[in-house]
């Protein structure tokens, strides 16, 4: 006979999977819920999902950001995904090859924006203005929704193009010196079979995840020459597409006003 605490522990893991089980539920019926029509107007929502290979909750929350990319479910937002690496997890023996200082950085900052006791992944951020856990799906689409009922202001990209091992490119939209621009060099990526960890054993897809990320400032957005290095994608023969996003973000707030997305091949 099992022990007491055996039997807790079953019924916790039991009671995790319906939760996920529902979420992604609820995820879905948002997909089956939109019409031709609402696809037709989209506003942009930037969604950063704060992740790592070497987080056992992470991957239900890597692979409804891909749902959420490839298959755009939230009617009248058109989402733009960023999976963000943290380093925190590599002390447990697997080194996440996509783990960022930088990306650590920027979620230590939204953990001060919104009064958090401590940082953790999954975590899920929609426009800098609101976060959740990141395997929550109907959470996820409700966030989407609301984020989208808000108009953006207008931002383009312009004249992008690979030169020795940067992005070269434009950016037109308001001038605000409350505003910077953020601009990311992204791809999708298959991780290598992780060895140790709470994941060992699995190989892990993930998708637009952050290779090079670079504060302009409030200047960059009159249409002058911006370069952007590549980071790990500089010299990439696979020929993965690379998705350049820029977008406004206020100083004090972190929210996100403009968001826009070009996809790059050389």
């Amino acid at each position: 006979m099992a022990s007491p605490k055996a039997i807790r522990s079953l019924l916790a893991a039991f009671a995790a999977c319906a939760i996920l089980a529902l979420s992604t539920r609820a995820f879905h019926a948002a997909e089956e819920s939109q019409s031709p029509a609402q696809d037709s107007a989209r506003v942009p929502v930037l969604v950063e999902l704060f992740t790592s290979e070497g987080c056992s909750d992470c991957p239900p929350a890597d692979r409804l950001l891909e749902e959420l990319d490839t298959k755009q479910p939230i009617p009248g937002a058109q989402a733009i995904v960023l999976s963000e690496h943290v380093t925190y997890w590599n002390h447990l023996g697997w080194r996440d090859p996509f783990s960022l200082d930088e990306i650590d950085q920027r979620q230590n900052e939204y953990g001060g924006r919104f009064h958090l006791d401590s940082v953790y992944t999954p975590q899920a951020v929609i426009d800098g203005a609101a976060q959740l856990v990141g395997n929550n799906g109907s959470g996820l689409a409700q966030a989407v929704e609301h984020a989208a009922s808000a108009a953006k202001k207008p931002i383009t990209i312009g004249d992008a193009h690979w030169d020795n091992g940067a992005v070269i490119f434009t950016v037109h939209g308001p001038s605000d010196s409350g505003l910077k621009l953020v601009a990311v060099l992204a791809a999708d990526a298959t991780g290598a079979k992780i060895e140790r960890g709470e994941n060992a054993g699995r190989t892990l897809h993930h998708v637009a995840v952050v290779r090079t990320i670079k504060d302009f400032g409030s200047s960059g957005t009159d249409g002058r020459s911006l370069r952007l290095s590549g980071g790990s994608l500089a010299h990439d023969s696979s020929n993965t597409p690379t998705r350049l996003i820029v977008f406004l973000a206020e100083k004090k707030t972190g929210h996100v006003t403009a968001v826009s997305e070009q996809t790059l091949t050389r």
